[in-house]
């Protein structure tokens, strides 16, 4: 018998929307054969963008179906922190093109490069202002519309001054952002006065009841403090990113930083493969990932996310979640488990999204990856199969194949090959 029976879409978490255009009479498909987390072997059915029903392998009616033997099968993974307007710039010959028809091609690029890479949801962070103006914004919203279907894109916008005289055209621009339908972001640490710029920005989320996402280094724990101050009880919610700074800080004033952010309430986004492109304008490089041992301690919400992908800020990025994963993994930082939560479960709340677990009347939104059990699929996460809204968006699929060796035959060792082993 199924462990859990066919239910009617629902809301797990009972105060957040069901999953927006996911329409119940949409076909059902079945996931048969994978394996969980927790060690079992089930089929799931998804019906509607919602997981129907989980039962043993062979228990659910036949249908459409999706072979995941050999996969593990996971919440998807979502991308919190991203910048799909200069992604994939690094090796531009000359001067970075900005008309909207350039800057919305990369962003779809860079989404659905992340979507391959397992995240069915992405906020990317929008330089607005300068003689760009809103042009950026309205590209990545073009390629939001685009992309609606195959991935759910979020944007922020990030004006680079607030206060001041210079800073009133930002502030300005940023209103008509939020109209648009942009969180609220920026950087402080790039305004002459980081303080000011942080009391406009949450001003303005308080007058529009939106969310706020900054870039700051959090090198200075004076200034993380009156943050942490303004920012308690606001409504959806604060968010800062990369905060590497937390981790040059003494001990003592770190893990004090750290009740402060925990006691408003505040979430960090930590970028453990590198630096991302707002903080990279000051010149100097953010070498590295925030302490998020030491800030879970402290009870701050934590995730992860990518940051710059292949741009001036890191050339290399590639913005995989499992990536993310694997290194706070590696570095000690997280137990794999709780490194694989950090990119999905952590992400999806930080950005306002309901909860994801392989149950009956849970969002179908998924990751399949060829394994057995985390600490594998960080470690070696090639062959990927991605659901969202309850279908297959995405697949990537890996053939390793060695010569004919004598010594593999005598020892049985597995071999993969295009002949199978590939959902189908």
């Amino acid at each position: 018998m199924p462990d859990s029976q066919p239910q009617p879409p629902r809301n797990p978490g009972g105060d957040t929307p069901p999953v927006p255009g996911a329409a119940p009479g949409d076909s059902a498909l079945v996931l048969c054969g994978a394996r969980l987390a927790d060690g079992r072997t089930v089929d799931v059915r998804l019906s509607g963008g919602y997981i129907e029903a989980v039962g043993t392998s062979g228990s659910l009616a036949p249908g459409p179906r999706v072979d995941l033997g050999g996969y593990l099968l996971l919440p998807a993974p979502a991308e919190p922190h991203g910048h799909g307007d200069t992604a994939l710039t690094a090796d531009a010959d000359g001067p970075v093109p900005y008309s909207v028809e350039d800057v919305q091609r990369r962003a779809t690029e860079a989404a659905l490069l992340q979507l391959g890479h397992g995240a069915t949801a992405l906020r990317t962070h929008v330089r607005i202002g300068d003689v760009q103006g809103l042009r950026s914004l309205e590209a990545v919203l073009q390629a939001r519309r685009a992309l609606r279907g195959l991935t759910d894109l979020t944007t922020v916008a990030v004006p680079r001054l607030l206060t001041g005289l210079a800073g009133a055209d930002g502030l300005a621009m940023l209103r008509d952002a939020v109209k648009m339908g942009a969180a609220v972001g920026g950087c402080p640490d790039l305004d002459p006065d980081p303080t000011g710029y942080a009391e406009a920005v949450l001003d303005l989320a308080a007058e529009h009841g939106c969310a706020v996402d900054l870039h700051t280094d959090g090198a200075d724990p004076a200034r993380l403090a009156r943050l942490a101050a303004m920012a308690g009880g606001l409504r959806p919610g604060v968010t800062l990113g990369p905060c590497g700074g937390l981790a040059r800080l003494p001990y003592d004033q770190a893990v004090r930083a750290a009740e402060q952010l925990a006691a408003a309430g505040v979430t960090v986004v930590c970028l453990p493969q590198g630096d991302c492109a707002a903080l990279e304008q000051r010149g100097a490089r953010v070498s590295r990932c925030a302490p998020e041992r030491l800030l879970r301690a402290a009870g701050v919400r934590v995730t992860a996310g990518s940051g710059a992908l292949r741009d001036a800020a890191n050339p290399v990025g590639r913005g995989d979640p499992l990536e993310a994963a694997f290194l706070l993994a590696s570095r000690g930082e997280l137990r794999p488990q709780e490194a694989y939560e950090a990119v999905s479960g952590c992400a999806r709340a930080a950005m306002g999204l309901p909860p994801v677990r392989v149950e009956a009347g849970f969002p179908a939104e998924l990751l399949a990856v060829r394994g057995r059990r985390i600490e594998g699929v960080l470690s070696l996460a090639y062959s990927r199969l991605v659901v969202h809204r309850g279908r297959v968006v995405a697949r990537t699929s890996a053939v390793r194949e060695y010569c004919d060796s004598s010594a593999a035959a005598a020892l049985e060792l597995p071999r993969q090959s295009s002949r199978g082993g590939e959902p189908s």
